[in-house]
């Protein structure tokens, strides 16, 4: 009888994508996936470290996996994924974990679970150059059969100051061509009518094999090219890097969506230049320029950082005032929070007080709030085709999916069903819903 594992996931979509990696690996080792933690053999949380109220979270999951434990003998209990990484030796001195792996170790999960005893803990957060777990054919979790995440590329070479990505998921490394395409095949012909290729920088995608040369804009166009009713998207771009062959690429293909989540961070130069993001606010705004020159009804979405080291009002104003000359779709928004290990951990100096922070932070949310609305009030009228997901949360007598610009729609069933595509008129809007027929 087969032993049963249950994954709890926190942070972005690659860490979606690495769970369903680690239960192709339990698979192997005699495990089958359970979404009831109750009845599990093995516990675990897939984590992430970006931010501090990530891993203060997870501490709690432990707390509640420890008592799980008590009540059930002989439950396995482990952290994989960034935090393992970070925090291995504080993980296994609290006594309530078992298992530690980071996220270039889940191969050696068989070897590590065979060898927990009651007073042998196992650990492995060697970091690799090489691994990519290209030939590994991930276990789908989602629960739509609509969507699919595919991992092209693992770890950062960047080392933006606040970012502990480059000290949790190692070097940067492309995963061979031909794997992701195969990948992508399988799930298309399994079903999925929409991929969305994953990498910290996907835009410095690279793959050299012999005479051939594989960019990220070759690559899309290898994807794209599977069928023309698989939808193509990506995360994450870096403005750095983003070029106008991923752009033109992008335009060419009508099942690529016209999709771009672009971090900006900052609009100060000053900032950026603190924050080692290899770009300055003239820089982002051409890129913003070609992007809407080439693809003008192109989403554009974005993450913003409030009160990093140093950050002056006039910083803050810079920020406020490159937000309103984009007028982003959507943002990620988030306050300063000081990552240990991280450069700026190390030589600079978290000196914006945390109410200054939040206070910064709020004017933010208020503007991307109001840029919001005007983004999704100027498609009303306009058709667009939309990806069926599925019933909606609020009201099961309504479909939702979402628009190639990643807009999510909201419409009456009527007969209809996830998984097809159908063409809806925008009639009205919130500032994170288009309302159609």
């Amino acid at each position: 009888m087969k032993k049963k594992a249950y994954i709890e996931t926190y942070g972005c979509q690659m860490n979606v994508n690495d769970t369903e990696v680690i239960f192709s690996i339990l698979a192997d080792a005699g495990y089958e996936r359970t979404e009831k933690m109750e009845e599990a053999d093995l516990v675990m949380a897939n984590t992430c470290s970006i931010r501090d109220n990530a891993e203060q979270r997870i501490w709690g999951r432990i707390e509640v996996f420890h008592q799980l434990r008590k009540a059930k003998p002989g439950l396995i209990v482990g952290i994989v994924g960034c935090m393992a990484e970070r925090l291995k030796d504080k993980l296994l001195d609290t006594h309530k974990v078992d298992l530690v792996v980071g996220p270039d170790a889940y191969r050696s999960l068989p070897r590590l679970l065979d060898a927990i005893g009651p007073d042998s803990p196992q650990i492995d957060v060697f970091l690799s150059r090489d691994e990519t777990y290209a030939d590994i054919t991930p276990v789908r979790t989602d629960r739509n059969g609509i969507s699919a995440f595919i991992s092209i590329m693992r770890g950062c070479n960047n080392v933006c100051s606040y970012c502990v990505v480059p000290y949790t998921r190692g070097a940067e490394r492309s995963r061979d061509a031909a794997s992701i395409v195969r990948e992508a095949c399988d799930v298309y012909q399994k079903g999925y009518k929409e991929v969305t290729l994953l990498g910290q920088n996907v835009d410095s995608y690279l793959w050299k094999s012999g005479t051939e040369t594989v960019t990220f804009a070759g690559l899309l166009e290898k994807v794209a090219g599977i069928a023309p009713d698989l939808r193509v998207r990506f995360a994450t771009s870096h403005p750095k890097d983003i070029s106008d062959e991923v752009i033109y690429t992008m335009a060419r293909h009508k099942n690529i969506c016209k999709h771009i989540h672009l971090p900006v961070q900052s609009g100060s130069s000053r900032m950026l230049e603190i924050m080692r993001r290899k770009y300055d606010r003239e820089w982002y705004l051409e890129r913003v320029a070609k992007i809407r020159e080439v693809m003008p009804d192109c989403g554009l979405t974005t993450d913003v950082i409030a009160g990093f080291c140093t950050e002056t009002l006039q910083d803050h104003e810079d920020t406020l005032s490159l937000m309103e000359t984009v007028g982003f779709d959507w943002a990620f928004m988030f306050a300063y929070s000081d990552r240990p290990g991280t450069l700026a951990n190390r030589t600079m100096k978290d000196d914006v007080p945390a109410d200054e922070k939040n206070r910064r932070l709020n004017e933010i949310i208020q503007l991307q709030n109001r840029k919001s609305l005007e983004r999704y009030r100027a498609q009303i009228g306009r058709k667009v085709e939309v990806l069926i997901e599925g019933p909606s949360k609020r009201d099961p007598g309504m479909l939702c999916g979402r628009a190639s610009n990643n807009m999510m729609c909201v419409f009456p069933a009527q007969g209809r069903s996830a998984g097809t595509y159908t063409e809806v008129e925008v009639t009205d809007c919130t500032s994170a819903t288009l309302i159609c027929k």
